[in-house]
């Protein structure tokens, strides 16, 4: 009898709706990544044409890796694992700490490529856009760990997070077959806005979701969802202030000094 409990419990878990609906969205949030960055990064990389210093190499792997372990641990409960993606849980932590060390490099790396081809302040103001990016996704991952006992929230913040770093994916996309002929160095801050709306679709498709399900969104996406909006709005009149060129570009003098 206890066993066919066990397993009539199990089978609830691996046939539950919501579980794979997370499942689905995860897949969504790679694919997402492996597309968008496949013209400027893999199919680059794959044909040995593609040339940036050592971080942003390691920024690329370490990013579209989160993406896969996201996909991992979605299709764990949906299997009927929900202990494992406990267990490998540390494997998020030490992947997201990885991505927000270089994260926060490759807004340096940047900064100095532009300051070489004489864009230096182009490049400060464009700072904003890669570090207020990870600086979310780190603060809504670190709540979603906190939350881990409390399952309704902690998937919520967790496919949050994962969404939020896909405006650079979809980004790639606009560049590629969008944008005109022009000088080296970054774009606007400006134009990162709509690629970053779009990638934002997914959220909205997680808010249907729950609006079909439990009848209003959850207040994760809510809450979450307008403060994504505000921080992807606000990065750009920020960027053209004194104290963000004061900040970020202190940061950069830093960076070349010869004492590091």
């Amino acid at each position: 009898m206890t066993t066919l409990t066990d397993d009539r419990r199990a089978s609830a878990v691996v046939a539950s709706p919501a579980r794979h609906f997370y499942f689905h969205m995860a897949l969504a949030c790679a694919a997402v990544a492996f597309l968008g960055f496949a013209p400027t990064f893999f199919l680059p990389l794959a044909t040995g044409k593609f040339s940036a210093p050592p971080s942003v190499h390691v920024h690329g792997i370490v990013f579209f890796a989160w993406s896969l372990y996201f996909v991992y641990q979605a299709w764990l409960p949906v299997s009927g694992q929900t202990e494992r993606h406990r267990s490998v849980g540390l494997i998020g932590v030490s992947l997201a700490t990885a991505m927000t060390i270089f994260g926060f490099l490759a807004g340096v790396t940047s900064m100095q490529r532009s300051a070489a081809v004489g864009q230096t302040d182009a490049g400060i103001a464009f700072a904003i856009v890669p570090w207020s990016g990870i600086l979310f996704f780190a603060v809504v991952l670190a709540t979603g760990i906190a939350m881990v006992r409390r399952p309704e929230v902690h998937k919520r913040l967790m496919l949050l997070a994962g969404i939020s770093i896909l405006d650079a994916a979809v980004a790639r996309w606009f560049l590629t077959f969008l944008a005109p002929p022009g000088p080296p160095g970054p774009p606007p801050v400006a134009v990162t806005i709509p690629p970053a709306f779009v990638a934002y679709l997914l959220l909205v498709v997680a808010m249907v979701h729950d609006w079909r399900t439990r009848g209003r969104p959850h207040a994760v996406y809510v809450v979450g969802g307008i403060v994504l909006v505000a921080v992807k709005l606000l990065n750009l009149p920020i960027s053209a202030t004194h104290a963000w060129h004061a900040f970020a570009g202190g940061i950069l003098a830093l960076s070349q000094s010869p004492l590091i």
